[in-house]
């Protein structure tokens, strides 16, 4: 006995396609936007909307059983974890620059 998997239709299909080159051409229009630490965030959301969509339609997870449905939340969860945890230890560090000699040419001479 197998189970019926719907396939989405023509339409579905290209619709998400459009509404993925869409969301693309936005993200590179708001990569030129002087949004200053909010061009990662808005760059950020827009990905997460376009891999929703990929994962809802293409990867039928809209027509899948509560257990896998449930597994990609966890998949979810674990990443904003561990983007958690990275972006805390990036805020916690002083990060002071400090040119090494070895990065500027010498003066006057030539190698």
């Amino acid at each position: 006995m197998s189970a019926h998997v719907p396939i989405p239709t023509l339409r579905a299909l290209v619709s998400v396609w459009a509404a993925l080159i869409v969301l693309t051409g936005t993200t590179v229009g708001v990569s030129f936007l002087e949004l200053g630490e909010w061009n990662v965030v808005v760059a950020l959301l827009i990905a997460l909307f376009k891999a929703s969509l990929v994962a809802w339609v293409f990867m039928g997870i809209r027509h899948s059983n509560a257990m896998t449905r449930l597994f990609c939340v966890a998949g979810l969860v674990w990443l904003c974890i561990m983007m958690f945890i990275t972006f805390s230890d990036y805020t916690t560090r002083g990060w002071t620059y400090q040119a090494q000699p070895w990065s500027h040419p010498k003066a006057g001479g030539s190698h």
